[in-house]
């Protein structure tokens, strides 16, 4: 088996459906297959979770099938459930437009959409907005309750006296359909999206007899076993300046290295199994790579010479302990709530983002050496460290 095939069945990989042996077959025999996985809208930026499955397509691209990028214009509205206490907030037409606007940009920096095999861009609104009722009601009957209460999230809500909405039942046949509508051969997704992919697989063999397979990818996680991405505040995104992106990675814990390198970086996997093994000395140079880590990250993302701008800005911040000269600046209005002037800066996502950041200590103003402590704090003037990675200056 070819070296592209091999990464192809392996790398990042937690399980294929139906088996291994049943896509090793395909790729052996060299049927050119379409694949496609899909992303749904529901922020302006795409991060590292989502780079890990785009990462496999690429595999799929450079190996010769076909691969479709699906934006769920359609099911975002819909919001998924996966790993949701609670339901979603539903977006309207317009936040989920101004939110992919930046995608296809973003997406170019791990797949090529031009070449004479360029990726397919799609929109799943083009079949879903025009299903009638009748065909709505068709999708349902292919699933039953019982199937949809087997859901993890959905037992826990029940068990909680939490509700569960009928509009969440319909994501994931909504979901199936689109593998339907673009007749695939196959399906990538992380590992939290397996029920999802294998409705479409019983779909697809359903209404077409045809057996799709489906690639479930490892996720990032942190050691929480969170998920890294907008939900909780702690996502890297595709496109964070290349300091903020080296900065975020070498806060990571020890911990995440190898599977990082694994999931994120494109180093020979016979590499990162040594590293593995470093790591295993209790003598372990962990910051030597972790460094190394930040460095093919944001060389992956932003080039080589941007992640060794990026590492000489680090070491003169963190490890000589300096504060930048030319740090961000943010112009507020006196007594503006200093939550409020981070989240207008885009220092950090949203409210709980910045709840975090203060519950862990982890912002501090810089000229009288204060943690911010007080979700209520007004902002004053002055530097203020956020986290180990950020700075930023607050002028009234």
């Amino acid at each position: 088996m070819n070296k592209i095939n091999e990464q192809i069945l392996n790398r990042g990989v937690a399980s294929i459906y139906p088996s291994r042996d049943f896509l090793k077959s395909k790729l052996e025999k060299g049927e050119k297959l379409t694949i496609y996985l899909g992303i749904d809208p529901t922020g302006p930026d795409l991060h590292l979770g989502h780079a890990i499955p785009v990462k496999k397509m690429s595999e799929f691209q450079k190996a010769g099938h076909k691969i479709i990028l699906l934006l769920g214009d359609f099911t975002a509205m819909i919001g998924d459930p996966t790993d949701k206490s609670a339901a979603r907030k539903q977006l309207t037409k317009m936040e989920v437009l101004n939110n992919l606007k930046g995608y296809k940009k973003q997406l170019s920096k791990i797949i090529s959409f031009s070449g004479k095999n360029k990726a397919e861009l799609k929109f799943n609104s083009k079949w879903h907005s025009k299903m009638k009722f009748e065909d709505v009601l068709s999708l349902a009957s292919q699933m039953t309750v019982q199937q949809m209460l087997e859901r993890d999230m959905f037992k826990k809500r029940m068990k909680e006296g939490k509700p569960i909405f009928i509009h969440e039942f319909m994501y994931p046949l909504m979901q199936a359909y689109d593998s339907v509508a673009m007749n695939v051969d196959g399906e990538i997704g992380g590992n939290d999206q397996t029920f999802n992919m294998l409705c479409g697989r019983d779909m697809i063999k359903n209404m077409k007899g045809k057996e799709k397979f489906v690639v479930t990818m490892k996720l990032l996680e942190d050691p929480s076993g969170k998920k890294m991405g907008k939900t909780e505040g702690n996502m890297v995104t595709i496109s964070d300046k290349p300091e903020d992106m080296y900065g975020k990675v070498m806060s990571w814990t020890d911990g995440m290295i190898v599977t990082a390198f694994e999931l994120c970086t494109n180093v020979d996997m016979f590499a990162v199994k040594k590293i593995e093994d470093k790591l295993k000395d209790k003598n372990a140079n962990f910051k030597e790579h972790k460094m190394k880590l930040a460095r093919e990250i944001v060389s992956t993302f932003c080039g080589p010479k941007q992640a060794e701008l990026a590492e000489e800005k680090w070491e003169k911040t963190f490890s000589k302990k300096e504060t930048p000269e030319d740090v961000e600046e943010i112009k507020t209005q006196k007594d503006t709530l200093l939550v409020d002037v981070m989240i207008s800066g885009k220092i950090v996502s949203s409210k709980s983002d910045f709840r975090r950041l203060i519950e862990g200590g982890a912002i501090t103003r810089l000229e009288d050496n204060t943690k911010i402590e007080d979700f209520n704090q007004k902002s004053k003037e002055g530097v203020y460290r956020v986290g180990k990675k950020r700075f930023v200056k607050i002028i009234f």
